[in-house]
């Protein structure tokens, strides 16, 4: 006698969420479960969602963020930045962290991950040619890295280096070290090492 599971359309949606990053296998099955016991009150609310996904946000082609179809990029064309200045984040979410912190109010290059030979991210997987592109009509004059400080971050933050350097663009990198609030005591030593690296006057 076979084995009892569940129908094959719970089986279907439980195999689609366990493919999302940061989902398992009991936790799909969980959240599905749940959505039947609500019935319809939350399931097709969450499909319209999922639908709206697809039909009504884009990607800039300048900057990569998300935008509206048919709607201008508020960042791109917001009137009030500094156009002279481009940071590039690896992720949309990364862009939205640093507006909230008001401390930046240049443009963004979204690159859309970082390179990871281990996980096959070259160069070509990434958005570099529409960052060379907006190098190339010389109205940039500082390349702002604001890549991950792990070794894929490392790696990739030092190959743009080395390629937009060409270009005659100031290239930076953000400052790294300890963490405010932070104490010795807590410190990793490449984050201390970094910290005394990039120590600056007082006064």
């Amino acid at each position: 006698m076979a084995a009892l599971d569940y129908p094959p359309p719970i089986q279907r949606l439980i195999l689609q969420l366990k493919g999302l990053p940061g989902i398992g296998p009991r936790s799909a099955e969980r959240l599905v479960i749940w959505l039947m016991e609500q019935g319809g009150g939350r399931s097709e609310p969450l499909a319209g969602a999922l639908l709206a996904l697809t039909r009504e946000v884009a990607t800039c082609a300048e900057c990569g963020f998300f935008t509206e179809v048919n709607a201008g990029c508020p960042l791109c064309e917001g009137s009030q930045r500094e156009r002279r200045v481009i940071c590039v984040v690896e992720h949309a979410a990364d862009v939205l962290r640093l507006e909230r912190s008001g401390a930046f109010r240049g443009l963004y290059h979204v690159l859309g991950g970082k390179l990871s030979p281990l996980d096959n991210v070259t160069p070509e997987d990434l958005r570099i040619e529409p960052l060379l592109a907006r190098l190339g009509r010389g109205e940039t004059e500082e390349l702002i890295l604001a890549v991950g400080s792990d070794v894929e971050g490392e790696a990739t933050a030092g190959y743009l280096a080395d390629l937009t350097r060409p270009s005659g663009v100031r290239v930076t990198r953000l400052a790294q070290g300890m963490p405010a609030g932070g104490a010795l005591d807590h410190v990793d030593e490449l984050t201390l090492y970094r910290a005394l690296q990039g120590r600056h006057t007082m006064g």
